[in-house]
């Protein structure tokens, strides 16, 4: 579970059982929106680092830039969500489209992709 309790303050944190996540509202850290995308960008990172461990190659140096485009609905919507990957020089090529592949079934993107299937509701407790 999720939880976060509401102040006064520009600062929302964001509890689990484990961790804690903090976002703002006032440019200080990252909005949810912004996190939101973030998400998006470290998964990529993350089924990087899954696809070389099995190949015996380093993901060190590979870098992934994530852009968000709005759709006809202006900025709280979401089109379009480009992920580009550069490798390093050393990289086997024989290995880049595995990991391009994991990249692109990335766990996260996937629930956003099922977005229309999902049940959203909001309730008094």
């Amino acid at each position: 579970m999720y939880s976060t309790v509401v102040d006064s303050t520009p600062l929302i944190k964001v509890s689990t059982g484990k961790h804690e996540a903090s976002f703002a509202l006032d440019g200080s850290l990252m909005n949810p929106l912004e996190g939101f995308y973030a998400s998006l960008a470290a998964c990529a990172a993350v089924y990087t680092k899954k696809a070389c461990k099995p190949l015996g190659v380093s993901p060190a140096g590979i870098e992934i830039a994530c852009k968000p485009f709005a759709g006809p609905g202006g900025p709280l919507t979401l089109a379009k969500f480009k992920t580009e990957v550069r490798f390093p020089a050393e990289f086997p090529a024989e290995h880049k489209q595995a990991v391009l592949d994991s990249i692109a079934a990335c766990a996260v993107k996937e629930v956003v992709a099922d977005g229309p299937n999902i049940e959203f509701s909001v309730s008094e407790i």
